[in-house]
């Protein structure tokens, strides 16, 4: 007698209905993970800039007194 693998009933639960982009790693999640690494990386490139600024005005003044 073949094996019925349409009757599932009772073989490790139920499981959640994966769409298709859940099931490849970019539900909602995913996005949610991605939106908030963009926010952290413009911090970042924020704080960057305001550093290199405030480092680049500083030798620009030494240099004159320098020379």
């Amino acid at each position: 007698m073949a094996k019925s693998r349409n009757n599932l009933l009772g073989v490790g639960g139920q499981r959640k209905k994966l769409s298709r982009a859940e099931q490849q790693g970019t539900g909602p999640a995913r996005n949610n993970d991605r939106k908030a690494a963009e926010d952290k990386k413009q911090e970042l490139v924020r704080k960057m800039r305001e550093r290199a600024a405030a480092d680049g005005a500083a030798p620009a003044e030494d240099a004159p007194a320098g020379s």
